[in-house]
C-alpha cells in the first residue's frame, strides 16, 4: 500500500506527491540518479547505475525502511520521481541522531519541493524519536545550504578537502538541527 506523505503546489504551480518510495518506482530512480551523475550535480554518485544495481540499492533501501533504519520520502510530479531524500537513523549510542541526504532532478529546484520533503523528513525523525539530525554538503553547493539553514539547520563544522569533484578539493559542511 502507497504511504503519501502530504502533497502541495509548488511555487510555479506543479502538483506534487510526497510519498512513500516502492519497488515499482526502480525504473525512475534509475532514470532520476543517472540524470544527477550526467548533470554533473553534487552528490557522492560519480557514475552512471546500471539497473541491476539500482535494483540492489532500492532493495536494500526499502528492506531498511521496513526494519526501521531509515526513512525515506520521494517527490513525485505528473507521475514521474523528481527528489528523493532520506534519514539514515543511527544504531547504539547513536540511536537518537539521523543523517539526512536528499536530491532533486534539474528543473524541480528552487519552487518549495525540498524544503517540503525536509519539513516532512523533521517530522517523522521526531515521530520515531530522533533528537538531531546531521548532514553533509559540498561547500560549493550554496543552494542546498540555503535550503538547509530556511529549516533550521545550522554548520557545526567542515571536513576540509573531503569531497573530490574532478581534480579540485572541497570542504564538506556538516549542518545539524537539534529535534
Amino acid at each position: 500500500m502507497e504511504k503519501i506523505y502530504g502533497e502541495f503546489d509548488t511555487k510555479d504551480r506543479r502538483r506534487v506527491i510526497l510519498r512513500a518510495p516502492m519497488m515499482s518506482d526502480l525504473d525512475d530512480f534509475l532514470e532520476f540518479i543517472n540524470s544527477l551523475v550526467d548533470e554533473g550535480a553534487e552528490i557522492p554518485v560519480e557514475a552512471r547505475r546500471t539497473r541491476e544495481a539500482e535494483a540492489d540499492w532500492l532493495g536494500k533501501l526499502l528492506a531498511d525502511v521496513e526494519k526501521g533504519f531509515a526513512i525515506c520520502v520521494v517527490g513525485e510530479v505528473d507521475g514521474k520521481l523528481v527528489a528523493n531524500s532520506e534519514v539514515r537513523i543511527g544504531t547504539g549510542r547513536r540511536r537518537h541522531v539521523g543523517g539526512l541526504a536528499i536530491a532533486l532532478k534539474d528543473g524541480y529546484r528552487d519552487v518549495g519541493i525540498g524544503t517540503e520533503m525536509i519539513g516532512v523528513l523533521i517530522e517523522e525523525s521526531r515521530k520515531v524519536g530522533l533528537r538531531l539530525l546531521c548532514l553533509g554538503v559540498y561547500e560549493s553547493n550554496l543552494r542546498a545550504r540555503h535550503v538547509y539553514e530556511k529549516v533550521g539547520f545550522r554548520e557545526v563544522g567542515r571536513m576540509p578537502k573531503a569531497i573530490r569533484k574532478g581534480d579540485q578539493y572541497l570542504d564538506e559542511v556538516v549542518m545539524a538541527l537539534e529535534l
